[in-house]
């Protein structure tokens, strides 16, 4: 019997109690504060979920006595980004400007620790333990009714007649329909149940380089879509800083796990 529970991630006894009653063989750990704008208001909290949450669902996985292969899921937005227009790849440096990006490359750090301390892939044997981060983001598709997102900001524009106005017309952002970063966790999962030693490490999911929008032209091609519509730059005195240009350098995922974007 399949059992849906809803719980905090910050409550670690409760945590602890449903891991080892359910005894998972996978886990995909995708609970996050998932908005840069929001961690803004709310940085605490958001260094709270994203990176104490990450260690408290680690340090349950421990108590786990059987084989278990864990995906974190983070964010492109775990490197030091100085906005030179290389794709950054997995060895490049952790960092953030901005809270949720920090909590996020904190998340990376106490992924590492974990593995290095508790779930080493020379000990495998002993422990049993695939860990593995993935990351990806700016993803679009069906469901996501966030705020500060620019697809539904698009939708709810259109949708009232009203002008679609954008914060960063000429930022540059790996956009990539949902499905895509989904099949990687997935394509990864199956790659460290047949080896957990080697597939337990860092993944980038994005799209391919040349495949890449400035936030006007993904404006523009979701106007033409629409029909009609017009939208205008948002000019905002003391904005939060926001990454002007981000690219991912998917070639490891290529590479190892033979996955490719689907979607253009």
């Amino acid at each position: 019997k399949h059992q849906s529970v809803i719980a905090d991630i910050l409550d670690k006894k409760r945590l602890e109690k449903e891991l080892l009653q359910f005894q998972p063989d996978f886990i995909l750990h995708f609970a996050a504060q998932p908005l840069v704008r929001k961690s803004y208001d709310i940085p605490v909290e958001t260094f709270e979920v994203n990176t104490i949450g990450t260690a408290n669902l680690l340090d349950a996985v421990r108590l786990l006595k059987k084989e278990c292969v864990v995906i974190i899921v983070t964010t492109d937005k775990v490197y030091e980004n100085s906005e030179t227009g290389k794709p950054f790849n997995e060895n490049d440096k952790l960092g953030g400007h901005d809270p949720y990006s920090a909590s996020k490359a904190a998340a990376e750090i106490v992924v590492d620790s974990f593995r290095l301390s508790f779930f080493h892939p020379s000990k495998y044997k002993l422990h049993k333990k695939s860990i593995a981060s993935a990351r990806a983001g700016n993803v679009i598709g069906g469901g996501d009714y966030a705020t500060d997102r620019i697809v539904p900001d698009i939708y709810r524009a259109l949708s009232n007649s009203k002008t679609i106005s954008i914060r960063n017309p000429k930022s540059i952002r790996p956009w990539q329909h949902v499905l895509d970063p989904l099949s990687g966790y997935l394509s990864l999962a199956e790659a460290m149940k047949i080896d957990p030693q080697k597939f337990a490490t860092s993944y980038n999911f994005g799209p391919k380089l040349k495949d890449e929008l400035t936030v006007e032209e993904l404006v523009q091609l979701a106007i033409k879509r629409w029909g009609n519509g017009k939208y205008k730059p948002m000019h905002m005195k003391n904005a939060p800083h926001e990454a002007g240009l981000l690219k991912l350098n998917i070639e490891k995922a290529q590479n190892e796990l033979a996955w490719e974007p689907k979607w253009n």
